[in-house]
């Protein structure tokens, strides 16, 4: 299994043909407490960069975007429920949704762990 990273502090968990996404410890740590979270539905298709759902904390509301092109295969419905998994769990238990991988030449696109470090790094 394979992560990667998006500059708009996404991590995409590789699965054979198919994609985990979620928010990394530094987004939800940037918002703090997570007190909403609106999901995709399954069956939606979004291409590479589309917002796709919202993460809402006591400090503000910000876009989840789709790294890849493919369809949406589900949402973490645990986070209707208890949206603080995303500050517990952030790249775990606290996942968005699962969708295909419609293109898989875009995930060369995307940053390995050591990428994103530096990254962040150089936003701090």
């Amino acid at each position: 299994m394979t992560v990667k990273y998006t500059e708009d502090h996404e991590w995409v968990l590789i699965e054979g043909e198919n994609a985990t996404v979620g928010i990394t410890d530094y987004a939800q740590n940037a918002l703090g407490d997570i007190v909403f979270v609106e999901l995709p539905e399954a069956g939606r298709e979004v291409e590479q960069g589309e917002d796709c759902a919202v993460v809402e904390s006591v400090k503000a509301a910000s876009e989840v975007y789709a790294p890849i092109t493919g369809e949406i295969i589900e949402g973490n419905e645990a986070l209707e429920d208890d949206p603080a998994l995303v500050n517990s769990s952030p790249e775990g238990d606290g996942w968005f949704f699962k969708m295909t991988i419609g293109d898989a030449a875009q995930l060369d696109g995307l940053m390995d762990e050591a990428g994103y470090k530096d990254f962040c790094e150089g936003l701090d």
